[in-house]
């Protein structure tokens, strides 16, 4: 796992970061119905659900960068796909639901950067990927 590899994981992560404080200040578990089901599924209280699923996301984005990505543990490759596909729905999806509705949704400022960031870093690891098999070939 190269550094730029985990530099942009990073960068995903504080960005997921944000985009979670920006659906916490709109209140997306009262707008959106899967976020209402996901906090839920927390406590009967969603918007401390909602706290407890975004920071356990933010908890879990930093870990797996310093103990895994960071180190290139074997895992690494998992946690990689995992976050890129998780962002770059994230993404598409606080995008359309704005489009859908016609107004800003809780969410929206930010999801543009966590799919760009997501699919940058997902260029870069298939580009190492490549890189790799073909010097050891």
């Amino acid at each position: 796992m190269n550094n730029r590899i985990s530099i942009i994981y990073l960068a995903l992560v504080l960005v997921q970061g944000l985009h979670s404080i920006e659906e916490y200040f709109g209140k997306l578990w009262e707008m959106l119905p899967i976020a209402n089901w996901l906090t839920g599924l927390v406590s009967e209280d969603h918007h401390y659900g909602f706290l407890v699923v975004n920071i356990g996301l933010f908890v879990f984005g930093i870990s797996t960068w310093f103990f895994i990505v960071r180190k290139g543990n074997p895992l690494a490759s998992f946690i990689l796909w995992f976050m890129i596909i998780l962002e770059m729905t994230n993404g598409v999806g606080h995008t359309v639901w704005a489009i859908y509705s016609g107004q800003y949704t809780p969410g929206l400022i930010t999801a543009p950067l966590l799919f760009i960031i997501a699919f940058y870093l997902m260029r870069i690891y298939l580009s190492e990927k490549i890189r790799t098999k073909k010097e050891v070939v």
